[in-house]
């Protein structure tokens, strides 16, 4: 049990899960805003709001996360602990306009 705990954020020394979620929208096929930050060694969620008309997928090969979002529909992405760091990430469905990063930075300096 203590194991699990530790692995799961909820035991001091285990990664904690960052407060609130990082917000980003697509609208016209661009990611709002293109950049976002997060702390280095926390888990972290984003929360992705589909404004367009069309589906589109939120994916990256950095951090290793891909999610379909229907039309006019939000999407949670759960991200694990990262080092710091730049990391690209794409609508898969338009990758040449839905682009942006997520910046990783030691934690306290963001």
């Amino acid at each position: 049990m203590f194991l699990t705990a530790l692995a799961l954020g909820l035991m001091p020394g285990g990664p904690a899960l960052a407060d609130a979620p990082l917000q980003l929208s697509v609208q016209n096929h661009h990611f709002t805003p293109t950049t976002i930050t997060a702390p280095a060694g926390q888990r972290f969620t984003i929360q992705v709001r589909n404004l367009d008309p069309t589906p589109e997928e939120f994916e990256s090969y950095d951090f290793k996360v891909e999610k379909i979002m229907a039309p006019h529909a939000t999407i949670i992405v759960s991200v694990g602990a990262l080092k710091p760091g730049a990391y690209a990430f794409f609508g898969d469905y338009n990758p040449t306009l839905a682009k942006g990063v997520l910046h990783v930075v030691p934690a306290g300096a963001h």
